[in-house]
């Protein structure tokens, strides 16, 4: 397998957390993320709409770069 591949598919291994994922989802599984949404202007995480809302829906509504998002909820 080529280089390139290998890293591509470490990466896509080690992602936790992807776009399609929900609001809800995310914070049931994921405590510890809440903290970082909040910082990228999710404060609305307790209305009730949010939790079926998805990561990329969510983003999209609050003017957020979502690779961004991605790229610090799944941090180590």
């Amino acid at each position: 397998m080529k280089k390139g591949m290998n890293l591509l598919m470490e990466r896509m291994i080690k992602m936790k957390i992807d776009k399609d994922m929900t609001l809800g989802q995310i914070m049931s599984e994921y405590p510890d993320t809440v903290r970082k949404l909040m910082t990228f202007g999710l404060g609305c995480l307790g209305c009730p709409a949010s939790q079926g809302e998805t990561l990329e829906e969510a983003a999209d509504v609050h003017g957020i770069e979502l690779d961004d998002l991605l790229e610090e909820l799944n941090k180590d």
